[in-house]
């Protein structure tokens, strides 16, 4: 019987008074009898407009139909089709903006809740015993995948499964990017990251860690020296920016790259860290997207007080609105239309204070967009001990440098067609070293993309 609610099933969740003082995950997953009861509020529409939202095209209604009949094997099958990484996407994926925008239940109430559901799937598939996974025979063909982050594992699955004998090289010790580096633990468990590189492994995919490409060796080099018919390009934007204001090298300051990184990869947040990291008593997030969330709520995790400045007013948040509730219910302290100008310092170089220039949203430009301006004489200051600056990443210009016949646009991404084709030939490239910081999903979709050229180069080559 259709469940004909305007509103989804709720996500259980730790309580904010306590989820703000761990790093255990925050959302806790739907019960079968959750999940069922929510799959069948699908209207099972035949145009599928929720598919047309999704950047690798899984088969939603497909998909959920399975998870309604209690299929929940086969409703993995579905998605598997599609997505190589289930489990992350429906942890992180912006679904209101994509899969769940599109949902015809949304209109007149709450769109099915497609990433819960996505979630479900793939965490009872991974709590079910392991089986023999059915490795492709090798079509003889050898191509290079550079960076394991989500762009990179999608596009290394997807050759894996035509037969190609893949290598990823990742710079770091531990695989799978930004999954690994820059998702807090309470949003995405690093086993699960883990899991789902091991899934690729059994495909026959090598993993080599430890390899910095550009100065390890270089592009040239995978393809004259080492036999690589194809290389991909998904390394990411992992180059931080800066304000450029006043303190900003004092002690205390760090880029959210920085800061997510030693607490994500590196542990720093347990008490026994080799690397330990402070957090201050009181820290200041600079920005307003899904890694200032990210930055603010581990501060508050180490025992901060925190607060996020932004210059613009919450309606123009580019953070996901459930990351953005999380972080007030976890006593996050919001400055809106508020923009830093000087970090004031300790007799000793340690941050003191942030300065704010007050703001106000002009008229809309022709682009229908408010900007911030100042307003004049308009100052507040904020007493602080540490700073966090979450305004943006560029992509890092080591391997554009170091790569013959790569064209790469001014702000240091590289030049690719919608297909992830380059200026030099059999390289492609695509995720956030070619837009710019993006989202998970996005950067899976040029990966696939990417495979899909690849594989009709190397066949007719």
């Amino acid at each position: 019987m259709a469940n004909m609610s305007l509103k989804k099933n709720e996500m259980p969740v730790q309580e904010p008074d306590v989820r703000n003082k761990n790093f255990k995950e925050v959302a806790l997953g739907y019960t079968e009898e959750q999940a069922i009861d929510e799959a069948k509020r699908c209207l099972n529409c035949k145009n599928k407009p929720c598919t047309t939202g999704c950047p690798v095209q899984i088969d939603i209604p497909a998909f959920i139909a399975k998870v309604a009949e209690g299929d929940f094997a086969g409703a993995y099958e579905v998605i598997a089709r599609s997505s190589s990484l289930p489990a992350v996407c429906g942890r992180v994926c912006p679904q209101e903006n994509q899969c769940e925008g599109k949902c015809v239940r949304g209109i007149k109430g709450e769109p099915v809740a497609i990433g819960r559901l996505e979630r479900f799937v793939a965490d009872w598939h991974n709590a079910q015993p392991e089986t023999a996974v059915n490795k492709p025979a090798s079509n003889g063909h050898k191509a290079a995948v550079i960076g394991s982050g989500p762009s990179g594992l999608a596009c290394a699955s997807d050759l894996a499964k035509k037969g190609y004998d893949v290598t990823v090289f990742e710079a770091l010790h531990v695989a799978g990017g930004v999954l690994s580096y820059g998702i807090p633990e309470f949003r995405l468990p690093k086993s699960i990251v883990q899991k789902e590189i091991e899934g690729l492994k059994a495909l026959g995919v090598k993993v080599e860690t430890n390899t910095v490409v550009g100065k390890t060796i270089s592009v040239d080099e995978l393809m004259k020296e080492e036999g690589f018919e194809s290389v991909f390009i998904g390394s990411g934007a992992g180059l931080p920016r800066f304000m450029n204001i006043p303190g900003e090298n004092l002690n205390g300051v760090y880029s959210a790259n920085e800061f997510l990184t030693r607490i994500n990869l590196m542990k720093a947040y347990k008490p026994d860290s080799s690397t330990p990291i402070k957090a201050g008593t009181k820290a200041v997030i600079v920005g307003g997207g899904n890694v200032a969330m990210d930055a603010a709520r581990c501060a508050k995790r180490l025992g901060a007080d925190v607060y996020i400045v932004y210059r613009r007013t919450e309606t123009e948040l580019p953070a996901r609105a459930e990351e953005v509730e999380h972080a007030k219910e976890e006593g996050i302290i919001f400055k809106f239309l508020t923009n830093p100008v000087e970090i004031k310092s300790t007799e000793d170089g340690w941050v003191k204070s942030v300065v704010c220039q007050q703001m106000e949203l002009s008229e809309p430009d022709a682009s229908g967009r408010a900007k911030p301006v100042p307003i004049e004489g308009a100052f507040i200051e904020i007493d602080a001990d540490c700073v966090i600056m979450s305004i943006g990443t560029s992509p890092n210009p080591l391997i554009k440098s170091t790569t013959s016949g790569l064209d790469t646009q001014k702000w240091g991404g590289i030049v690719a067609d919608e297909a992830g084709k380059t200026s030099k030939e059999g390289v492609y490239a695509g995720g956030d070293a070619v837009t710019g910081a993006a989202t998970v999903i996005l950067a899976m979709g040029a990966g696939k993309k990417a495979a899909a050229a690849m594989d009709e180069y190397m066949q007719n080559k």
